[in-house]
């Protein structure tokens, strides 16, 4: 966790692979995820690299195991998913796996397909069966008249120019049966009537059950039909009509003796059929057992492999064609496992001659990482949110653990939604292992993965909620009031006190509803509260107003402590990257302009907590007005909160005025004197020798021209003007911008802070509000009926109070404590314009395996 502070410090190497062991080598690193490689083959488009080939051998794999998983599914076989991620196969055992792969489709596409004519037939006979049984009904023909209903002939056999023929069409008709589709069979009606202009009869009837389509596979409602018509030319409209309508048509037997005979041929195979058909799924769903076994450790087999040739495709070959160059990125803790995992792959491919690295010096600027954990993980993601850190600048993550919640907690503060809040958070983190919370839907899973934070910021709000002392809208007296209201009853004190005080009496209880607790009567006020908020207050008819000032100077004292702590950061990174000009030019300026302007302020609040008591309060002057005074110089002489306070605020002004044009001019003016001022620090024009590499105000001396080859090997985060044409306008008009920005800013932002305040009186207002819209109302009502109103006005208190107070009201806050630290805080020292450390890691796959195959 060293990295936390600051992100871990890159460096860019080399791996030579040899042609034999490469696959080998980055199999080993891909399990261990510890480099990032960079892309050598940018111009070269993906369909001209070196294992373009490989890719595709393993998407046409991929394919195939998308096959097996499809059928395996349809088959609802469970698919195993192993604890256990398997290693890349290695390359002797491709082929073998590939040829497994292909068999295996070829025999469940053969064994498939002939599952599916078997199907069809079956349907198809089955559906014939259903036409005979309904079409019997139909027709009642006696024997003397069955002979003469019978098919036309072909015409190819008898032709039409016959006057036989012709007589016998006059006599003859025609039949057309089958089944067509319920929504269609009135449609089917009419357009028959039209087209045939009444030469023809339909007759139906609705089968019993719904049938399914053989063509489609849907389960629908079927309608049987029987068309009877007179000539040859209306059978062709009628059966041309049956293809419009999609009908399946079937042949239509004669003779009784003859649909008998067809009855008893289907009954015998669909019989068959049946048999059949149950011994090929039996044998179908055997082969998909069998492979859904292994189709885990392939998939995730295959996938690895796929990556690993990704990543060749990335590397260079040298000249001679039997070595791969790869450029990495790699953190240098990690350059000894580096040099292991090249050792591992060259052993287990057995290579003579072992691939080997070595770290290269570069100008580019590395990407960033942090090291993280399951509890730092959620607030590493809020920061890198907002943006991922610069190469070794100062990581907010590692306060934003502790500010992140506390500032939350101040504006949810409450006791009783705090512990609720918690008791969820660590119902979360005690049940982390469940395999149903990691992968629960999407609103689910962003509170799982938050789990850390809604832990602390329930703790936090815990704290909070008994300073402010609120617990649902009502106060806990833990320790007694530190109020007495019996002493300011008039028999209590002495008739000396009774004339010099105003106290109560039995006229003054009688006839006033509200009454004054002064404390300057002696034995009214013993002492503070020993935590938090006396309960008293609670009851105070101007408790709002008694809140508002306490929550509005916290407020405004934690926003500046909050954005000085800030500034205080930046001072940091100056010294890290060797700017220490920044420190004196920019850095110093802007916390004299802080702290001489809104750090006195923070003095003025506490200096009149500590120094006024109840009986010189009403002498004490308002902080507000003073602190406007401190600006306009008001020829009135005020009292002031402590002698020599005019004199002390104008030497503040007189600083904060003197800072704005160093933070304004300082930095450009300076920089613009290193760079035409060569002949200071021990650099000349002709041969020089630069006594000290490490700082920026040497380099900045250094021309382009002047810089030879082998001693520019500065980091580029010191640099500024190096090697660059030295624009001092540029300069000047960033560091105004800046400038302008913070000096507003300070303004701005410790307004912002005010959000604390109204974030946490809207809070309490609302919570005060559902109590006594529900809860009072139940609790008042007498006890005959109140035992049965409380039970549900408690539960839609306790609904409401989840959804309104804990969920909107803490979303709220959540959302302004993370602007709290995006603009007010981070934006004083954090860049935020790096790269994510992005390793090559095998292990990031498996947990892919059901959303992509599925």
């Amino acid at each position: 966790m060293g990295s936390l502070f600051r992100s871990e410090t890159m460096c860019l190497a080399q791996l030579f692979l040899q042609s034999g062991t490469a696959y080998e080598c980055l199999s080993a690193l891909g399990e261990k995820g510890l480099v990032q490689f960079r892309d050598l083959n940018q111009n070269v488009s993906s369909f001209q690299r070196k294992f373009v080939g490989e890719v595709k051998r393993c998407e046409e794999l991929e394919r195939i195991l998308a096959y097996l998983v499809q059928e395996i599914n349809r088959a609802d076989i469970p698919l195993p998913e192993g604890e256990t991620s398997p290693p890349a196969p290695p390359l002797k055992q491709v082929l073998e796996m590939q040829e497994q792969l292909w068999k295996l489709e070829a025999e469940l596409r053969e064994v498939t397909k002939n599952k599916e004519k078997l199907r069809k037939s079956l349907l198809e006979l089955t559906e014939y069966s259903h036409v005979l049984r309904v079409t019997k009904t139909f027709v009642r023909r006696s024997a003397q008249f069955e002979p003469t209903y019978e098919e036309f002939p072909p015409l190819e056999n008898e032709s039409l120019l016959d006057y036989s023929c012709m007589q016998r069409l006059g006599a003859k008709l025609g039949f057309v049966s089958g089944l067509i589709n319920q929504g269609k069979a009135e449609a089917f009606g009419k357009t028959l009537w039209r087209a045939c202009k009444g030469h023809s009869i339909v007759t139906h009837a609705e089968l019993e059950g719904p049938l399914e389509d053989p063509e489609t596979g849907e389960v629908v409602k079927w309608y049987v039909f029987l068309i009877s018509f007179w000539g040859e030319q209306i059978g062709h409209k009628v059966k041309k009509i049956c293809d419009c309508y999609h009908c399946h048509v079937y042949p239509y037997p004669n003779t009784a003796e003859e649909r008998r005979e067809i009855q008893e041929g289907l009954n015998t195979r669909i019989q068959d059929l049946y048999t059949v058909l149950h011994k090929t799924e039996d044998y179908l769903r055997q082969v998909l057992c069998k492979a859904a076994e292994s189709v885990y450790s392939r998939v995730i087999q295959v996938k690895k492999m796929k990556a690993i040739y990704h990543m060749l495709n990335m590397c260079s070959f040298d000249v001679t064609n039997k070595c791969l160059i790869a450029e990495v990125w790699c953190p240098e803790a990690d350059l000894h496992e580096l040099r292991l995992a090249l050792e591992e792959g060259s052993r287990e491919s057995g290579a003579t001659i072992p691939s080997f690295m070595n770290t290269i010096p570069t100008k580019e600027t590395p990407p960033t990482l942090v090291r993280t954990n399951k509890f730092t993980e959620g607030f590493q993601n809020i920061v890198d949110a907002y943006g991922v850190g610069s190469y070794r600048e100062v990581n907010p993550a590692l306060f934003t653990i502790i500010t992140f919640p506390f500032l939350f907690a101040v504006m949810f503060g409450d006791l009783g939604h705090g512990f609720v809040m918690f008791l969820f958070a660590l119902l979360l983190v005690l049940n982390e292992d469940h395999p149903r919370l990691s992968q629960s839907q999407e609103i689910m899973w962003m509170f799982f993965n938050g789990r850390y934070i809604l832990l602390l910021m329930g703790l936090f709000s815990v704290y909070t909620g008994l300073i402010y002392n609120d617990c649902f809208s009502k106060s806990v007296n833990l320790f007694g009031s530190g109020w007495n209201v019996s002493a300011m009853y008039s028999s209590s004190h002495s008739p000396a006190e009774q004339r010099k005080m105003t106290l109560w009496n039995d006229s003054v209880i009688r006839h006033h509803r509200v009454l004054q607790l002064d404390p300057s009567v002696p034995g009214v006020f013993r002492g503070p509260y020993p935590l938090g908020i006396d309960p008293i207050w609670n009851l105070a008819t101007n408790r709002l107003t008694f809140l508002n000032s306490f929550k509005m100077k916290m407020s405004v004292i934690l926003g500046i402590i909050h954005m000085t702590f800030g500034v205080i950061l930046g001072i940091f990174n100056h010294l890290h990257f060797r700017k220490k000009f920044n420190i004196y030019l920019v850095s110093i300026p802007e916390l004299l302009f802080m702290l001489c302007i809104f750090g006195y302020l923070i003095f003025m609040i506490v200096y009149k907590w500590l120094v006024y008591s109840a009986e010189t309060s009403r002498v004490a002057p308002s902080i507000l007005i003073e602190f406007i005074n401190m600006f306009l110089f008001p020829a009135s002489d005020t009292g002031g909160l402590y002698p020599g306070q005019e004199h002390v605020q104008r030497l503040l002004l007189v600083i904060t005025a003197l800072s704005v044009p160093v933070l304004f001019l300082g930095k450009p003016l300076f920089l613009w004197w290193l760079h035409h001022g060569r002949s200071c620090f021990g650099v000349s024009r002709s041969g020089y020798t630069l006594v000290r590499k490490e700082s920026e105000e040497e380099v900045s001396l250094l021309g382009s021209h002047d810089i030879e080859e082998g001693n520019n090997q500065v980091e580029d985060g010191c640099r500024e003007v190096t090697c660059e044409e030295f624009n001092f306008g540029e300069i000047l008009m960033t560091q105004v911008i800046h400038s302008i920005e913070y000096c507003l800013g300070c303004v701005s932002n410790t307004a912002s802070y005010l959000r604390l305040w109204a974030l946490s009186l809207a809070h309490a207002q609302l919570s005060d509000v559902l109590w006594a819209m529900l809860m009072r109302v139940g609790l008042r009502v007498d006890a005959a009926y109140g035992v049965l109103l409380l039970l549900p006005v408690t539960a839609l208190f306790a609904v409401l109070t989840v959804f309104i107070l804990l969920i909107m009201e803490g979303l709220s806050a959540f959302l302004h404590a993370i602007r709290l630290h995006w603009v007010e805080f981070q934006n004083k020292f954090y860049v935020g314009a790096g790269t994510k450390f992005v390793p090559f890691s095998l292990r990031l796959l498996s947990s892919k395996f059901s959303d992509d195959m599925a």
